[in-house]
């Protein structure tokens, strides 16, 4: 049955649009920065905020993917309470972060908690890229290391949507050893059993890719997701060597082998279904 899930392909239908010359109010039709393509905000709302053209994947808030997967009124936050502090009393770091929670409406940049998927009972964390890039501060490690361990306790499987742009900077090596706190969990998680799902989706880079962004039974990615520790220019000026043009996609890291499977965003939710159900007690059968 894994084989089979994880060798399904499906085209998708593209959606023509005429690129409208007629004034409309801001904010209310979109051009898809891949392929230039004019169409309602709505529609693509309406498409998990896929472009209905080429199929770009556009960033979701966490609050967007929980409501994309999560049934309806089963969902329960875990310590949405928790918030950042100044330890090292970088300048002007609270006032970012307070801009920050005004503008996304949530605490920090991941929000845990527990919910069905179908019906099948998960813990989750969902990182979101639009507070503070998706850093990851003392307050993110804690919340994933918190969920991992309520998941082991109650005998969750865990699902963890991943979007980082590394490290928070204003916390210094504080946050740094998220990677190995969020790791050592996970370790703990790993022998007693759990089934740990990852997610990938853009970006996914520094810390969090270097720690339990890749920890996962299966590391599942987002189509055109950039996934990678170091950046490009980097890596490049250090190997004084071209890199190929879709290095540190999420394409290339499936054709070497350091993914289980790239996942169109429609294709998601029934993958991640089929993945609790197997792993259920007598899971599988039906």
């Amino acid at each position: 049955m894994l084989k089979d899930i994880f060798s399904k392909k499906k085209k998708y239908a593209t959606i023509p649009n005429e690129e409208s010359k007629q004034e409309v109010p801001e904010g209310l039709m979109l051009k898809c920065p891949e392929c230039k393509k004019i169409y309602y905000r709505k529609e693509l709302d309406k498409n998990l905020k896929v472009c209905p053209n080429c199929d770009h994947h556009y960033r979701m808030t966490a609050k967007e993917r929980i409501d994309s997967l999560i049934d309806a009124g089963t969902f329960e936050e875990w310590d949405s309470g928790l918030v950042s502090e100044n330890p090292l009393e970088f300048p002007e770091y609270l006032d970012k972060l307070e801009k920050d929670r005004e503008k996304t409406g949530i605490n920090e940049a991941v929000v845990t908690g527990k919910g069905t998927i179908n019906g099948l009972t998960t813990a989750f964390g969902v990182m979101d890229a639009h507070f503070r890039m998706g850093s990851m501060g003392s307050v993110v490690g804690e919340k994933i290391a918190r969920a991992i361990e309520r998941a082991r306790e109650q005998k969750l499987p865990f699902i963890i949507f991943t979007a980082s742009g590394g490290a928070r900077m204003q916390e210094g090596v504080l946050s740094l050893m998220q990677m190995t706190k969020t790791s050592v969990a996970i370790e703990r998680f790993h022998r007693s059993g759990g089934l740990l799902i990852t997610v990938m989706t853009h970006p996914t880079t520094g810390g969090v890719s270097a720690s339990f962004a890749s920890l996962g039974d299966y590391n599942l990615a987002e189509p055109g997701a950039l996934i990678g520790f170091a950046g490009r220019r980097i890596i490049e000026q250090t190997i004084r060597e071209k890199l190929p043009d879709d290095f540190q996609t999420a394409e290339f890291l499936l054709k070497h082998g350091q993914l289980d499977k790239v996942v169109h965003r429609h294709d998601l939710k029934e993958l991640l279904t089929d993945l609790l159900d197997i792993h259920q007690p007598g899971g599988g059968q039906s």
